[in-house]
């Protein structure tokens, strides 16, 4: 099943997602479901809040479904590590059309659970480790515009008001 994809204004975007406490059929289900609906909104990573489900859950393939073993679920999951640092054009599923150059680390670590609840130990580079920090940040109640200057995050939100009042949004 494709969720449509929640935009930028809605409430669930900016609050902390609950964490997993249930590890089940109806768990794999939905995991399932979010690849489904990333791939289908051609995205690389989607958490949880992103179609209105505030868990600490998220998909993340950086191939965009070109290697099925590239497929990461996260659950729980909590950045452990940082190193270096990197600034590239970033987007969002939940505010589309905006991309802005944002600074990310280089290598991230991430500690979380796989879909079965056993605990899990990734790290990443480049593009995977701005996906895990992108999508905790989901998880954490923040966006990547928070990561932007006050000047880049107001005229975004502006255009976005105006989006709104357009019924465009």
């Amino acid at each position: 099943m494709i969720y449509p994809v929640v935009k930028y204004g809605n409430p669930v975007l900016d609050r902390p997602a609950e964490p997993v406490t249930q590890f089940d059929a109806e768990l794999e289900k939905l995991v399932a479901d979010m690849f489904e609906t990333m791939y289908a909104a051609h995205g690389v990573g989607l958490a949880g809040p992103q179609i209105g489900i505030s868990k600490r859950l998220c998909t993340i393939d950086i191939t965009s479904e070109q290697d099925p073993s590239a497929k990461i679920v996260l659950v729980n999951p909590v950045i452990i590590s940082t190193e270096s640092k990197q600034t590239e054009e970033e987007g969002c599923l939940s505010l589309p059309t905006f991309r802005a150059p944002t600074s990310r680390p280089l290598k991230a670590s991430v500690r979380a659970q796989d879909i079965h609840g056993q605990e899990i130990t990734l790290s990443g580079e480049g593009l995977l480790a701005r996906a895990f920090c992108h999508e905790v940040d989901h998880l954490n109640g923040t966006l990547f515009i928070h990561h932007l200057s006050v000047l880049k995050r107001d005229s975004i939100r502006r255009r976005v008001k105006k989006m709104v009042k357009a019924g465009e949004w």
